[in-house]
């Protein structure tokens, strides 16, 4: 059994931890935050001042990889999870009665809840490991490395202390100091592949009153502008975020941080202005995320690991624009393969990096390629022109065959390419275009006028 060093107490580093502590390696996990997530949940999301985590009071769906991985792996997290106010949503709930079911159509679930949940579910069955010791406060400031062709990491520096380890895990999120560290060692630089999206996101959270109405009905989650996209995170505990997206270039942005402009604004879409509707209490001032990239970091090139020893994981590894939800998924993903072959991966990392090129990088790829249509569309409000990409999507929600193509490649299950290029799907969206001989491509949302309207000169 492997001592293992874990870097960055976030999902990834906490689940990397537990799931290797429960397989018998003597794990130790360093966050330099000395607070963790409790049991007073609201607390610990709107007063919990988290600079390194901007994203952590953002709204999440955690896709279907987090579901299968936690009841896999750990099932006493996700019936915690679930305990605490997570819910559960089938994709075809939209349609009340399920089609008959096909194989892999269990897994097509969204947990709805705050990130907060699910922290506060992993740091208590970190608690209860045997295995797992948690440095709390406690800040790495380098590696200890052994040298050779290439070099080999053998533990972390902690203030005075030199811990030893035989696999360092880097968990440490997106403004991970430990490539730096690499360079600065000697090492050949990480192959960093990085795209700036140019999208900036605003929230607002607000709860369902107790005694007010609960239910907007069968209404979409989504709406679109050809300069904005609004969105619904229903949540964990009568919860739930408005969600608007726009270009940073967009001259408006810095208004839509007046609650009183955000609202009027979110009322211009049909998806958020149901929600908005219930006459929900508002639970925060509206929550700016812009900056954004998405960015892989390898640690191998063509010749091999740049360092042994080491592997990064979470957004370490894969960060991406938050749009698709891929974050958590990708790094719990990557929590369970480390766990299931630590040993193999200790003696020789390069086995990590071919995999996460295999199953991780595709959609990356995928992400990037999104949100560069996603940004040039946003930046120039361009209209919508493909007829039956636009058909596809909306025939979703009218034809179960459609829309489990569609959850396959939202839950990272298939790609677009193989879940929407199947005879079957092909069928279905002609027939659903028979149906609807006038369909046009359009945007449900304001247009700039009536945006621009709201917003003080």
């Amino acid at each position: 059994m492997a001592r293992v060093a874990v870097i960055g107490g976030g999902i990834s580093g906490l689940g990397t931890a537990l799931m290797l502590g429960r397989r018998g390696h003597a794990v130790t996990l360093f966050e330099q935050d000395a607070r963790q997530a409790g049991e007073d949940l609201n607390r610990d999301f709107f007063h919990w001042d988290r600079p390194r985590c901007p994203q952590a009071v953002q709204p999440h769906s955690l896709l279907a990889p987090v579901r299968t991985v936690l009841r896999a792996e750990t099932p006493d997290v996700y019936a915690d999870l679930l305990a605490r106010g997570a819910r559960e949503y089938h994709e075809f709930d939209w349609f009340g009665a399920h089609p008959p079911h096909q194989a892999g159509d269990e897994d097509l679930v969204t947990l709805r809840t705050r990130r907060i949940v699910l922290e506060a579910a992993l740091t208590a069955a970190v608690r209860r490991e045997r295995t797992v010791v948690v440095r709390g406060g406690r800040r790495v400031r380098g590696l200890l490395m052994r040298e050779g062709r290439p070099a080999r990491v053998t533990g972390v520096r902690v203030g005075a202390e030199a811990h030893r380890a035989d696999l360092v895990v880097d968990a440490s999120g997106r403004r991970s100091p430990v490539p730096g560290w690499l360079i600065a060692a000697g090492c050949r630089p990480p192959v960093v592949d990085s795209h700036r999206t140019g999208i900036a996101y605003l929230c607002r959270w607000y709860r369902l009153r107790a005694e007010g109405p609960r239910d907007p009905g069968r209404v979409k989650t989504g709406s679109a502008a050809p300069f904005a996209l609004a969105g619904v995170f229903p949540s964990d505990n009568d919860t739930f975020a408005v969600s608007l997206v726009l270009s940073t270039g967009d001259p408006t942005r810095g208004a839509l941080t007046d609650p009183a402009v955000f609202e009027a604004v979110a009322r211009r879409f049909p998806a958020t202005a149901a929600w908005l509707d219930l006459a929900p209490e508002p639970r925060s001032a509206v929550l700016p995320m812009a900056g954004l990239d998405n960015r892989w970091t390898g640690l191998a090139d063509d010749e091999g690991p740049v360092v042994t020893g080491l592997v990064n994981a979470g957004d370490s590894l894969i960060h991406t624009n938050p749009t698709f939800g891929h974050g958590v998924a990708l790094g719990l993903r990557a929590a369970q393969h480390l766990a299931t072959h630590a040993d193999r991966i200790a003696a020789d990392p390069l086995r990590y990096h071919t995999w996460t090129a295999q199953a991780l990088r595709p959609w990356f790829d995928a992400q990037v390629a999104a949100d560069g249509a996603d940004g040039q569309r946003l930046a120039e409000s361009s209209p919508l022109s493909d007829r039956r990409a636009a058909a596809r999507a909306a025939c979703a929600f009218d034809d179960p065959v459609v829309m489990r193509a569609r959850a396959q490649v939202r839950h990272l299950l298939r790609p677009a390419q193989d879940a929407y290029g199947t005879d079957e799907v092909e069928r279905h969206v002609s027939a659903w275009l028979a149906a609807h001989p006038d369909f046009s491509p359009k945007h449900d949302g304001p247009t700039r006028d009536q945006w621009d309207a709201l917003i003080p000169g």
